[in-house]
């Protein structure tokens, strides 16, 4: 063995965090381009423009989503189950979504009937938007706990339903998601575009990042006084093998603070959050894209950085029984299957960052309206 139990079940906690980040920046763009497409571009070549921006890269930016979501089967098969039943609805609302992205870039511009282009605009407006928004209230969830329990037979049973997914903070998370995210599109469009487009991008710009800074301010405000964190008590040794329900737990007012009192340091995801806000809009009101991309990026790590020490060990605490909840050290797969699974990891990421920087280096440049004149047949 590598490494030990109690290694490895930290090590996997920093992969999934890694898969998280990985998705947001590489199809945290997309998703946001998607939200502004009908919005930012005023006709029809200038929407061909936003769709030739990410159309070559889209799919291969998927990869980090469908890779977080295999990690987490693989990694903490207790942690998918509860979040495949009880966001059921919300993931399925997600996935239709996401089905206009691939049938939109493909068939959008096949016909040039003006109803079957605006369709699909809209449709492709669906599956960034919806995405986006739902991210952050499932995050809203997970900080709050989620209504679930086991019983003496290990049985899982969800209490909530799709509506109390929706509750205030909830929606305020997803509207920090889907305002960075867009912030974050916004800045990757001006980085690609010229003229009117890179114009209203950079205006995009402004208005969604100085909504992500005021939404993700009150959100830590609500988090840190108005929400009831979740502490262990009483626990068999993290580095051994152990049921959810042999570990007692309770809730307790300020207690998402408490990792941030012992430790500091990690502070410091909040201050990068907000920094990388602040200087994605001052580089990109200076006409600085590609540095204000960088600050983009930093703000979306920052953010959930931020989520990820206020939970830590927690994955998914219960809210109606809190011993049921799951965290880093109990909804864990087996020592070994943590071990081959760190190997995969170690040799194959190395090789998505490489391909991915590769295909980015390649498909670098500007996207105008006259190279979509030039090249109509062979463009989305």
């Amino acid at each position: 063995m590598l490494f030990d139990y109690l290694t490895l079940k930290i090590i996997w906690w920093v992969f999934v965090g890694v898969l998280l980040i990985g998705f947001a920046l590489m199809d945290g763009f997309d998703l946001g381009i998607g939200t502004l497409l009908p919005f930012v571009a005023r006709n029809d070549e200038q929407r061909r423009v936003l769709l030739n921006v990410i159309g070559p890269t889209w799919e291969g930016n998927q990869v980090w989503f469908i890779t977080a979501g295999g990690a987490l089967f693989a990694a903490w098969p207790l942690a998918y189950a509860a979040a495949f039943s009880g966001f059921y609805w919300a993931l399925l609302l997600v996935l239709f979504a996401l089905f206009f992205r691939p049938i939109g870039f493909e068939y959008r511009s096949k016909i040039p009937d003006p109803r079957w282009r605006t369709a699909w605009d809209w449709g492709l407006f669906v599956g960034g938007m919806v995405p986006a928004l739902i991210f952050g209230v499932a995050f809203g969830n997970l900080l709050q706990g989620v209504p679930f329990h086991y019983d003496k037979f290990m049985r899982f049973f969800y209490t909530g339903s799709f509506w109390g997914l929706l509750n205030p903070f909830a929606l305020l998370a997803g509207i920090v998601s889907l305002s960075m995210l867009v912030m974050h599109g916004a800045v990757y469009l001006q980085m690609r575009t010229e003229d009117d487009i890179n114009a209203r991008a950079k205006k995009a710009v402004r208005i969604f990042s100085i909504v992500f800074m005021v939404a993700f301010a009150i959100a830590g405000i609500w988090q840190a006084f108005g929400i009831e964190g979740y502490r262990i008590i009483a626990s068999p040794d993290p580095g051994t093998v152990f049921s959810p329900m042999a570990k007692k737990v309770e809730m307790a007012a300020g207690a998402l603070m408490q990792n941030y009192t012992i430790y500091p340091w990690m502070v410091l995801a909040p201050v990068l959050a907000f920094a990388g806000g602040i200087l994605a809009l001052v580089l990109s009101g200076i006409n600085r894209a590609g540095l204000a991309f960088v600050c983009s990026g930093s703000a979306l790590t920052g953010v959930i950085l931020t989520a990820g020490f206020a939970m830590f060990p927690f994955v998914i605490p219960s809210s109606t029984n809190p011993n049921s909840s799951l965290t880093v050290f109990d909804a864990t797969s087996s020592h070994l299957t943590l071990n081959v699974m760190f190997i995969a990891v170690v040799v194959f990421l190395p090789i998505i960052v490489v391909y991915t920087s590769w295909v980015y280096r390649i498909m670098r440049g500007k996207i105008t309206e006259e190279k979509i004149r030039e090249e109509t047949h062979s463009v989305y």
